[in-house]
Parts: C-alpha cells; structure tokens; sequence
C-alpha cells in the first residue's frame, strides 16, 4: 500500500504575546517554515486562511454611497410635499416632485459612487512593500499579499507590516507608540519572555504598525491583518477621518443658507395664512421656497469636480489619498522641503577621496566601502551606491563581523572588520563634525580641506578607524577614540528644471525653504544656485531661540541646515503660527513628525514606508513641478467649487425672495410649487458642468478660503440684483402683458431660469466684462441648453401637467433685453464689490489643531488597503 503524502500543515495566525514565549526552533516549526528557505508550501492556501495583511479596506460601495442621499433632510420635505400634493388631487405637482426627487437622488448618487470609485483607484496605486525570503530567495512583495510563516526583512524608516517574532536583530529599535504610548523607541533582541508579559515588554517581536527608528532585523511573520495587536485595535474603532477645512467650509455655507430659509419660509407662511390664502397652498409654497433657496446638488457638484481633479491630479503624477485634501493642497503658501533629489539630482558622483594622514586615496575609499550597511553590492543609499560605482580594482580580502547601522541621532555608520592580517578594526563612517568629534589628534589641515569641499557645494563623509582586540563585540562606545582616516567626496548638482519649478511655485505665492540634513555650506551652495537665498540657521542655532525668536527668524531664513527630526517639525509648528498653509515634503523617517505637523504632508512613491502614511499627498515623481501642478489643481477646484456657491447665493436666494415678496401682493402664487422644483432642478443640472471648468490665472495666483463673511457680503449684494430684475419681469407681465396667473407663472419660471442660469457666465470670473474669460465648452453647452429646455417647455404637451401655457413671440424679445440688462448690471456690481473688498480671496482663520484632526485621520493608515 503507497502511502499518502502528509497534507501541507497550515500555519495560523498566532498572538505575538504567546509567540514572544517561543525561541528560535519552536517558532520556526509551529510556523512550518525552514529558516534558510522561507515560505515553500501552498501559498495560496495560506493566504485564504489568514486573509489578506490589511487592517480595513477602502472599496466604493452602492448602498452607503444611496444612503448618503436619500438621508438628506431636504429629500424628506420634498416627500412630504409629494404625498400632500397627491392627497388633495394634485396629481401633477406630486409627479413632477416625484421626477426632482428621483433625479436629485440620481445625479447625487452617481457623484458621489463615482468619486469613492476614483478614490477607491488612487488608494489601488499607492503601495508598500517589504523584502520577504520565499523558496530560497529574497523578493520585493506587496504588504498586503504577506502569510503567516513568511520571513521579512525590516530596516531603519519601515512601518512593521506584520507581527513579527525576531531571529536576528542589528542595534533594532522600533517606536511602538501608536500601540503602547511610550515615546522612547524600544530595545529589540531576539530573546523570549515569560507568558503574560505586557505588551510594551515583549522585547522579541516587532508589532505591526509601529516604525523601526534605529538598526534592523529579520523575523518570521506570526499574525496578519485583523489578527495582528495593531489590527485588533483598529478594527474596533471608529476610523472614519475627521471633516477637513474644506469640509468644514460647506457644512457653515449650507447652515448659512438653512438661516435664511427658516426666515423667509416661515414668514412667507405666516403672511400667506393671515391673507386668508388656502393653508396647503400656503404650507406647500413655502416648503418649495426652502427647497428653492437651497443648493440641492451642491454635494454633487463638489463630488463631481473632486472626482474630475483627482483623475487630472493623477494624470499629472501626484496622488491624493483623500479627495478633500485637494483643496488643501490648492490652499499651500509656504513649502518646506528637503534639497537631496528635491532640488538636486538625488544621485551623487563619487569625485574624489582626501587623505589625511600616510594612506593613499584607493585606500580611504576601500575603508568608507567596508563600512557600507549592504555587502551584497546591492541596496544601500545613494551616496553608498556612488561609492561602490568608483570602487578600487582588485578585492578586498577583509572580512565584516558586525555592524551599527545608521541612524539620524548618531548620523553615522560603523562596521567591525577583520583585515587580511588579522587585526580587528572599527570603522567608522558618517557627517563629517560627527566622525571628528569622535576622532583624536585630528590634522589642522582637515578643517580647511573640508570647508574648501563645502564650499564648492561638494557632499562630504568622513572615514575614521579604531583597532580592537580581537573577539570583540561591536557597541557604540566604540565609535570614540578614533583616527581620521580621510574625506570621501561626491558632488549632487542642482537638477535641470529646478529652477524653473521654483519659478512656478514663486508665482502661485509659494514661499519655499529648504530644510535638511546636510551642512550648511552645502545647502547654501545649491540655494544660491537657485535664487532661493543663502539665509541660513543650524541645528546648534534653533538650540539657543525659543519659538517666538525663531517666528522672528522665519520670515528672513531661507535655509535650514544640519537639523534633527525634531528640528523640523519644531520649524512647521512654529511656522504655522505665522499664519498660511504650511506643506512639508520629505521622504524619510525623519521627515515624519514634520509631515504629521504640516498643513498638508507631502511625500514620494519612493519614500520609506512611514513618510507616505504621515503624508496627505504622494508625488510619483518627486519633482517641485509636479508639485506646482498639484497646488495648481488644487486651487482650481475650489475655485469652481466657490463658483457654484456664488450662483447659489445670488440667484437661489434673489429668486425665492422675488416670489415670497410677490406672493404677499398677488391675488394667486406667483409660482407653483412643483414649478419651483422644476425650475431649481433644472438650473442645478446646468451646474454640473462647472467642475470642467477653467480657472484664470489671477484666481489660482494665491490661496483662495471658505470665508463665510465674504459670501454672506456676496449674498447681500448679488441677490437683490436678481430680484430687481424678477420686479421688472413682474411689472411687464402684468401692466404689458396683462397676464393672468397661469401667463404669469409661465413668465416668470422662463425668465428666472434664464436669468439664473446664464449669470453664471458672469459671476465664474472677476474680470469684467466677463467675456475676458473663456468659459469650458460644456458649461456654455449646459446652460445654453437649459434656457432652451425651459423656453420651448411651454410650448410641449407637459405644458398643461405643469401648470404652463404658451407664451407670446413679444415675450421673448423681451426676455432678450432682460438677460443682457441684467448681465449688465451684475458686471457693474462686480466691478464694484470686488473693488471694495478687503481682500481679493476669502480668508479664514487658521485651526490651531488641525495637525491634530489630520493625526487622527491618518491612524490605521499602514498598508495599501487600509486607506
């Protein structure tokens, strides 16, 4: 009898605490994995046990995206007045209200499921990776496709992506205070722990989410997704982020807006009741007004151009992982950023290495390459992959025994080498002040060799050694007491179209500083280069002002060199109080304290993994000109979002006033109420062609705000302008035209639709005359076409359903001079209001916690799919 081969075991997920217990050899066979092979069994079967590696996953989906629309308030009135209308016999008032509701629904429904589906598409090309050993050899995977039993590699600057148990660690330290609440990084080995130890001591696991702040390591993944201490957590909570600015803006517009309709409605009703009118008549009137007055599909509208310039935004290579930080990308004044592959290439070339003692320059070289943090010839960083581009012929017969790897509050490297003699040496690479801090009887020519490299705007390492005995165990007390060895030299010009990015940026009002690592002299180099400045303050500088000199210090500083993490994000908060939108972009684990405490946190696709979950935005070219059309697009959509909100303020409310106004000295309403939803349905259609729209340039030069004040103004203003022109229409129709109340009716939805719809020509620019700027095709196409839908409806078989008739030629001539008198007069009203405004843009006061709200927005924030 042949026996049956055993089934591939499965590999379950598994609390890391109970992990924690195991050593080496029990981890690796409860996980049914070889340390020297990884992953070899079914891997498919693996991955539908334990599901995919994400905590949560954004998706688009119908029913929310319904329920958004049909919980709207405004839905219920328009119900209610339907189910009035038909029990009275009103048949076609409770159809016509019927087709409003069915089509507000729709068109706001298919805005919003196509905006989560745009969403859902930017989230898709927004990875993370991790290096994972399966079937003998290492490979770059996606975070989301790792099992249980995969053996991963992390490194300085990586989210953990997954609970790990450690088999092996170098100097690893992870900051766990997304899960325990300690700000001090912990101590990783690979050490086991007795069960029930807390969760901020399990010493021997590194737990997903958290960041490794210093060394590196290799573990084997014991929990995923859901199952994993940060999935727990997070599962459990709330995570739906918190309303931006922008968001913030519209819901004050809509309870601006509710105001006025509770006014005007209710004295409409009350007045309409004392004159003895019909009481449905009355309540059904006034319920039109308040749906009247307010803009139905402005959801829509803002969906429709998020949607829209987002698919633009990525078109141009920036990804904004939530729609409605477009806007406050648009809304970006001052930019702080890093130079290194910024403003400069980002790939230095080796030029040269200085001795500083009886050593040749192949010999400074070959001690700076034996202290690289890679052996395989592979990875490493940019100035290490110039190293080795330039590497001395022949081998190198010293071999590496253990390593310190870099981190940012050492700013070095070092490695224990035994040399083809024997002897056993400490290397030690790094920031040039760092290495000869730690140096003894350092040449008096090395300070001036080294300010002649700065000087020419030169990247400089120094190379110091140590002999040790042998047997020795690598720490970093060893990195003192060292001898100079020399100065590695590479050069990283400015790239080609900086320049001009930073043109742009200068005309969109963009102040831009540069914050980074490097020495001063270096950074000053490459900004003088640039025209941005050559005003400089270091890390030992920031040390000695308290923030309120350092805000003195802003507005003359436009370099900041050799400064820490904690530097930076000092620069942010402090450059926030100055007032503005404040951006950062940086793509390390040093940048992230600095982009949680931006305005907006900008990142790369190439950045490490904890800088593109701190970050709002992620260039997939990291360039200042994709930069620059990103803030481009972003003030672009505001812009049209404002247009919308404008028309709304000045035709909406000038035309419900006009027919509350009149129905006080009418003997009838001067419109039905279903024709009032008509007539608001069919001017909110027109508007969904504004998101096509072009911006001029003087609306996208500055940041543009939600300033409640300036539309209420524009409101004041602009809407008894329309209702002067409703007074006129009133005045023709009943001394010209003699009209009675079903001509009257039929006379004034044609004009008020007309009117309210072709101003929007006027009032999407503050050029006058208004023809100086050049309307999208499709916006002229959607409100010419509505002014013809609503001038030919009284003329079609829906007339007599409607409550309409036909409408003498005389009439139309009319209305002709009526659309070019009132177009005229909202030209001279703009000259004027945009004459005497105190600012060109509408200006809103800083939110002194918003770091706060959007720290919050990004937690759970860790792979692909849990945005």
């Amino acid at each position: 009898m042949t026996a049956l081969a055993p089934p591939v075991p499965r590999a379950p997920a598994t609390a890391v605490a109970d992990a924690a217990t195991w050593d080496t050899v029990s981890t690796l066979r409860a996980m049914h994995v070889d340390a020297a092979v990884g992953v070899t069994d079914d891997l498919a079967g693996r991955l539908a046990r334990s599901g995919p590696n994400a905590v949560t996953s954004h998706r688009a989906r119908v029913l929310p995206a319904l329920g958004h629309q049909l919980a709207s308030p405004l839905l219920g009135l328009l119900v209610v007045a339907a189910v009035v209308s038909a029990a009275v016999g009103e048949r076609g008032g409770a159809a016509t209200i019927a087709v409003v509701v069915v089509l507000s629904v729709g068109l706001g429904f298919g805005n919003e499921y196509r905006a989560e589906r745009a969403a859902q598409a930017l989230h898709d090309q927004v990875h993370h990776t991790t290096v994972v050993l399966r079937d003998g050899r290492r490979q770059e995977v996606d975070v989301t496709g790792l099992v249980p039993g995969d053996l991963v590699d992390i490194a300085l600057g990586d989210v953990v992506p997954a609970d790990l148990r450690l088999l092996d660690v170098t100097g690893l330290e992870c900051d766990e205070s997304v899960l325990t609440g300690e700000s001090v990084p912990a101590i990783k080995d690979t050490g086991t722990v007795p069960a029930g130890t807390p969760l901020a001591e399990l010493t021997g696991c590194a737990l997903m989410g958290t960041v490794v702040a210093a060394g590196s390591g290799h573990g084997i993944v014991v929990a995923t997704g859901a199952a994993t201490e940060f999935g727990g957590v997070a599962v459990g909570l709330d995570t739906h982020p918190l309303d931006t600015r922008f968001q913030v803006g519209l819901r004050s517009f809509s309870v601006l807006l509710a105001w006025v309709a509770v006014v005007l409605t209710t004295a409409v009703l009350v007045v309409n009741v004392a004159l003895g009118r019909p009481l449905l008549d009355a309540v059904l009137f006034s319920l039109a007004i308040a749906v009247g007055i307010t803009p139905q599909l402005l959801p829509a509208v803002v969906s429709s151009s998020l949607a829209a310039g987002s698919r633009r935004l990525s078109r141009r290579h920036v990804l904004v992982k939530r729609l409605v930080c477009i806007e406050d990308l648009g809304d970006v004044d001052v930019l702080l950023t890093d130079k290194t592959g910024t403003l400069t290439e980002g790939r230095p070339v080796f030029l040269r290495a200085v001795p500083t003692g009886d050593d040749r320059p192949e010999d400074v070289l070959r001690w700076g390459l034996r202290a690289t943090e890679t052996t395989d010839g592979t990875g490493g960083n940019a100035l290490d992959r110039a190293l080795r581009a330039a590497e001395p012929a022949g081998s190198d017969d010293a071999v590496r025994l253990a390593l310190l790897p870099f981190d940012h509050e050492r700013r070095l490297v070092s490695a224990l080498v035994r040399t083809a003699d024997g002897t056993c040496v400490v290397v030690t690479k790094g920031a040039p002040e760092a290495v000869l801090d730690r140096c003894v009887d350092v040449p008096s020519g090395v300070a001036h060799a080294l300010a002649a490299e700065f000087a020419a705007g030169n990247r400089v390492v120094a190379v110091a050694t140590r002999t040790v005995p042998g047997g020795h165990a690598l720490t970093v007390d060893d990195e003192h007491g060292l001898t100079v060895r020399g100065l590695l030299v590479a050069s990283d010009p400015p790239k080609d179209d900086a320049a001009d990015a930073l043109s742009r940026l200068a005309d969109l009002g963009i102040t831009v500083k540069v914050v980074t690592g490097d020495a001063a002299p270096v950074a000053v180099h490459v900004c003088r280069q640039l025209g941005l400045g050559d005003t400089v303050l270091t890390g030992a500088d920031l040390a000695v002002l308290d923030d309120d000199e350092l805000a003195a210090a802003l507005a003359t500083t436009s370099v900041f060199a050799r400064v820490s993490p904690q530097d930076k994000a000092r620069i942010v908060a402090v450059q926030r109080r100055t007032g503005g939108g404040v951006a950062f972009l940086g793509d390390g684990v040093n940048d992230a304290l600095a982009l949680h405490g931006a305005d907006v946190g900008i990142s790369v696709e190439s950045a490490t993994d904890v800088a593109k979950d701190a970050a709002d935005v992620i260039l997939l070219e990291k360039d200042l000109g994709v930069l620059a059309d990103g803030v481009t697009e972003g003030r672009r959509i505001f812009v049209n979002t404002i247009k919308y909100v404008l028309m709304g303020t000045s035709s909406n409310v000038g035309n419900m006033a006009s027919a509350a106004g009149a129905s006080l000295f009418l003997g009838f309403l001067p419109m039905l109420p279903s024709q009032i939803l008509l007539n608001n349905l069919l001017y909110d259609t027109s508007q969904l062609a504004i998101p096509t729209d072009r911006a001029d340039d003087e609306q996208v030069r500055r940041p543009a705000h939600w300033d409640i004040a300036f539309i209420r103004r524009f409101m004041l203003v602009f809407g008894p302008l329309s209702s002067l022109f409703d007074a006129l229409t009133f005045v023709v129709l009943l001394t010209v035209l003699h009209a009675g109340p079903t001509e009257f009716r039929t006379g004034w939805f044609v004009e008020s639709l007309a009117t309210q719809t072709l101003v929007v020509l006027a009032i999407r620019t503050r050029r006058v005359p208004f023809w100086r700027s050049r309307p999208s095709l499709p916006l002229v196409l959607a409100a010419v076409g509505v002014v013809a839908v609503g001038a030919v409806l009284p003329a079609t078989p829906l007339a007599r359903s409607l409550g309409f008739t036909p409408l003498p030629a005389v009439y139309y001539l009319v209305l002709v001079g009526f659309v070019v008198g009132y177009l005229l007069l909202i030209e001279v009203g703009k000259a004027a209001f945009y004459a005497t405004a105190s600012r060109a843009t509408a200006v809103r006061p800083r939110d002194p916690h918003r770091h706060l709200r959007r720290r919050a927005a990004r937690f759970s924030v860790v792979h692909r799919s849990t945005r």
